[in-house]
């Protein structure tokens, strides 16, 4: 069974998002990743990533953050809610990451 910890990710080609969430400044991206088990057998999984845009006022210049201000959590709970929704449609809910 194939988990995030057993799966080593092969190639170097950058990812591209599969899906995007977004409300307000708060955004979940959906990642197609795709990796190799520990007996060489091919897989892919998925991840999520959180992020939070904000405005850098001493470089005028548009940032991103992992951190949460408190307004900010019921946004992230609806573009998680929607990621997650995105994966179980897809079949991606399985333990073990495999797609289904």
């Amino acid at each position: 069974m194939a988990t995030p910890q057993n799966i080593k990710n092969i190639g170097m080609a950058k990812n591209m998002p599969e899906a995007k969430f977004r409300a307000g400044a708060v955004n979940a991206t959906v990642w197609k990743n795709i990796g190799q088990k520990d007996d060489g057998q091919p897989t892919e999984y998925r991840s999520i990533s959180i992020e939070r845009n904000y405005m850098d006022k001493k470089s005028n210049t548009w940032q991103t953050t992992s951190s949460m201000r408190i307004n900010d959590l019921p946004k992230a709970v609806v573009v998680l809610q929607k990621a997650y929704e995105y994966l179980v449609l897809k079949g991606q809910d399985k333990d073990s990451g495999e797609i289904a």
